[in-house]
């Protein structure tokens, strides 16, 4: 039988070929260090939003099968929003605190049934510029489900488009894996704590 990291395997492969068959087309190179920091089992991936083109980066090149938190307008899109439905991604109304309350949950629950997601702390893209500070309510994902957070740091997808006058143009974007934080070393941290120190884990690997 199948493990849950395998099913969901599966599940990101038709994403995976659209993540690489775009950026291909865009000529991004993409160079990722730290492989060897991924656990086995479900994560929190906590990374910098840099630009648009983060998530096809990372659903074509981390090694590790996950969903993410979204803005519930994404839905909206035909296709994309079915196929995120099925990689486990969380949405989240940012105009309703009481759904943005719920959507943790809903997230906490999918961490501990197995799957992995990933979150953008900062809640906006720097386009490049300089990291802004992390907003801490996100990160209770990993303590309310006793999971290990996975600092990643993204550096040059601004430079595929946003720095372009949103034109696509070829870049080089490099991907940092960062080693794990157990549960054990951040189970008695604030979340304001705790966002500072993947914070400040992140930020030298961005330039």
């Amino acid at each position: 039988m199948p493990t849950i990291e395998e099913t969901d395997w599966e599940k990101n492969k038709v994403p995976r070929s659209w993540s690489q068959a775009l950026l291909w087309i865009v000529g991004a190179k993409v160079e990722v260090s730290g492989a060897e920091n991924l656990p086995k089992g479900p994560v929190l991936f906590v990374a910098n939003h840099v630009g648009s083109f983060d998530i096809p980066v990372l659903i074509a090149h981390l090694p590790k099968p996950f969903g993410f938190i979204s803005k519930i307008e994404v839905l909206k899109i035909p296709v994309v929003g079915a196929w995120m439905k099925i990689m486990n991604c969380v949405f989240i109304d940012r105009k309703n605190r009481n759904d943005a309350s719920k959507a943790i949950g809903t997230g906490v629950d999918v961490l501990k049934n197995g799957h992995s997601l990933l979150i953008f702390p900062e809640g906006t893209r720097s386009k490049g510029g300089k990291m802004k500070p992390f907003k801490a309510g996100s990160l209770r994902l990993a303590m309310d489900a006793n999971v290990p957070i996975i600092p990643i740091a993204i550096h040059g997808t601004a430079d595929i488009m946003e720095n372009n006058g949103n034109i696509m143009r070829p870049a080089k974007v490099r991907l940092t894996i960062l080693p794990a934080i157990p549960f054990d070393a951040i189970k008695d941290l604030s979340s304001k704590e705790l966002a500072d120190r993947v914070s400040s884990l992140i930020e030298p690997f961005t330039n």
